[in-house]
């Protein structure tokens, strides 16, 4: 019989249940830098367990110089990116400065103009929806100075993050043993061998995907460079990495890519006349831009995928996109590995299930 005293209780239970939930979610909030730290910590474990081993099976390292030559590898990588932008900031810098905003907004206003009268040679009348809509009259271009301190405290507290991920990185690979010893004695006697089953098969997985997907970046990475080197665009080297990274994000980030490489095409080619130079140079940027994504979506990408996380490309094409429409963007990023982790968690605990069979037989 249900009293007054077991509904209280109840209720009680409910309310305590609540207050905890609240305080661990702000907790978390609290510490999401924290916990950045770790995931991309994890992430670069991940990347660096195969190294790890390469050094010490085929090079005959011991465990800790091996460590040491992986954190080496991922600092001589990190250096190399930023040593990539200096020459572009430096060279950038002046037009940065509060002193140049003016000559910024000359340019930009340049660039209309030159649109406006290759649109009106054509017999389109924009120039005047231009005019009306005024675009840098409205732009306040004395911000930068402020985007500028902004930038300087971003670089200070990336400095204090990448050397927090280094250290934590450091003790992933180093002690990754004394980790899963400590995993051992957490887990329930009876639920240990799939447990470990399934760490050891993620960890598997997640580092061939890593790979891959570092793989085929620097294979975009390439095409992107060879495309801008053919044209003649000044900074290739900066811009073809800028959109490489951007093809981390499946199918929306090639798409960004292409609108960043013909932005910075035509602002390259500031002072050049528009219809005969800017445009037709971006539109072949273009052409080669989207050439290159064809080959990678249809290629590569489904390739690299598919092998390193033993999936069908459409398998692989299905989570992605179902991931994005829930989830957003986000969601496409982290869709393979949460995929992938989901697919051995099943393998091991549900190995009878008929959909946990056909999804996993690869695995």
């Amino acid at each position: 019989m249900i009293t007054s005293k077991t509904i209280s209780n109840g209720i009680l239970r409910a309310v305590f249940i609540l207050i905890f939930i609240s305080l661990a979610l702000l907790f978390f909030y609290q510490i999401q830098s924290v916990l950045i730290y770790l995931i991309v910590s994890l992430i670069l474990t991940l990347i660096g367990n195969p190294i790890l081993d390469f050094f010490k099976r085929r090079l005959k390292f011991n465990h800790v110089f091996a460590t040491i030559a992986v954190l080496c590898i991922f600092i001589l990588i990190i250096f190399g990116f930023i040593m990539m932008f200096v020459p572009l900031i430096l060279s950038q810098g002046q037009n940065l400065s509060l002193l140049n905003t003016g000559a910024i907004e000359k340019n930009i206003t340049q660039l209309v103009d030159q649109i406006t009268v290759f649109l009106e040679s054509h017999h389109i009348d924009s120039s005047q929806v231009l005019q009306e809509a005024n675009i840098t009259s409205k732009v306040n271009f004395n911000f930068i100075p402020d985007f500028l301190n902004t930038l300087l405290g971003t670089i200070s507290s990336f400095g204090m993050g990448l050397a927090s991920v280094l250290f934590i990185t450091f003790f992933f690979l180093k002690d990754r043993r004394a980790f899963l010893i400590g995993a051992k004695k957490l887990i329930p006697d009876s639920h240990e061998e799939p447990i470990l089953n399934s760490l050891e098969k993620t960890n598997h997985l997640l580092s061939r995907y890593f790979i891959g997907l570092l793989i085929q970046l620097f294979i975009v990475f390439i095409c992107y460079i060879i495309v801008l080197l053919i044209f003649g665009i000044p900074n290739a080297f900066i811009i073809a990495f800028l959109c490489a990274v951007l093809n981390i994000i499946p199918y929306v980030g090639p798409l960004i890519a292409s609108f960043l490489a013909a932005v910075l095409t035509m602002l390259s080619n500031l002072g050049s006349d528009f219809q005969s130079e800017i445009l037709p140079t971006t539109i072949y940027v273009l052409i080669g831009f989207w050439i290159v994504q064809i080959i990678d979506n249809n290629v590569s990408q489904p390739i690299i995928f598919s092998k390193s996380v033993s999936s069908h490309p459409l398998e692989i094409f299905l989570v992605i996109l179902i991931a994005g429409f829930i989830f957003g963007i986000l969601g496409m990023i982290v869709a393979v590995p949460l995929y992938t982790i989901f697919k051995v968690i099943g393998k091991e605990f549900f190995p009878e299930n008929q959909i946990v069979k056909l999804l996993t037989k690869d695995i």
